[in-house]
């Protein structure tokens, strides 16, 4: 028997000035086994951008996920658990969560950072 999971997308940040963050959609669900994608889109004037992916649990610290490039690919990417994939353009980026399980249940949170070269 397969279990509906929610997963909430809601608080995203930006660093500086005019660069902004922000999720696509609030909530996402999925069933276990399953995949789903989240997405933010962003805005920034920069070129070195990195994306970032935390999740969050009730009453517990944010987890980082992963980190990945956009525009200038010099920064690379990583990630905590090969489940999580991204995909980033030049105005957004998106979390892939492979698999889902019960445990994925959570508050994800994607971030800007705005790097100079």
């Amino acid at each position: 028997m397969k279990r509906n999971l929610l997963i909430i997308l809601i608080i995203t940040s930006g660093v500086f000035g005019a660069d902004r963050i922000g999720p696509d959609d609030q909530d996402v669900s999925g069933k276990e086994g399953e995949h789903v994608k989240l997405k933010c889109s962003y805005e920034t004037s920069g070129e070195y951008v990195l994306l970032y992916w935390y999740r969050q649990y009730p009453n517990r610290a944010v987890q980082y996920l992963l980190r990945k490039a956009a525009r200038k690919q010099g920064y690379g990417s990583d990630t905590t658990e090969h489940r999580f994939e991204s995909i980033t353009s030049w105005s957004s980026t998106d979390l892939t969560v492979r698999e889902l399980r019960l445990s994925d249940t959570a508050l994800y949170y994607c971030a800007l950072r705005v790097g100079a070269q």
